[in-house]
């Protein structure tokens, strides 16, 4: 069992059933009535955030969640296909399963899948990954002063924004987070 009072970002908690991950919290003391914890949850199932206020010194369950470590072998249709890198078995996840990961997975590329009473529910990729641009429009010289974007196709399927002065072929770093551009990646 785990209080209100031990919430930090990161800590999973079972609400309702479903695990969630908090996000953020804020533990508020008003000058009248009890104190209370507003908190911001992530279901580790769905993906959905959700706002919500406890009373001070509520208890919750700790879910039965694990990671393990597997790296993704190949996509066919709309299937995903893992390996653990321990034992070699081999796990397959829907499109839905993956959600927004599938737009930087690169085959042979290690990453955390989030399992749930047994049953694989998501993936972690690493925070920073460099994939290579396939496709965008040229960029023209002098582009570098307004600071705008443009729409770049990367290896792995997925669109990212960059500046205007990036071309085909470049290695870029972006945040999977929040899928956004980095930097370029120069060697």
């Amino acid at each position: 069992m785990i209080a209100t009072t031990d919430f930090k970002s990161g800590l999973k908690i079972e609400v309702d059933g479903d695990p969630y991950e908090i996000v953020d919290f804020q533990h508020v003391k008003p000058g009248k009535g009890g104190s209370f914890v507003r908190t911001k949850m992530r279901n580790l199932k769905t993906g959905n955030t959700l706002e919500r206020t406890f009373r001070s010194g509520e208890k919750f369950e700790l879910p039965d969640v694990a990671e393990r470590q597997m790296q993704f072998l190949y996509a066919q249709g709309e299937e995903f296909h893992f390996m653990d890198t321990e034992s070699y078995e081999q796990l397959f996840l829907t499109s839905e399963q993956v959600g927004l990961a599938r737009n930087f997975l690169k085959e042979n590329m290690v990453a955390q899948i989030l399992f749930y009473k047994g049953k694989s529910i998501g993936v972690s990729l690493p925070n920073f990954v460099e994939l290579t641009i396939t496709e965008t429009a040229p960029g023209i010289r002098g582009d570098t002063a307004t600071g705008g974007t443009k729409i770049a196709k990367l290896e792995t399927g997925g669109e990212v924004k960059v500046p205007l002065y990036i071309e085909e072929g470049t290695l870029i770093k972006i945040d999977t987070r929040s899928g956004e551009y980095i930097e370029r990646v120069r060697y």
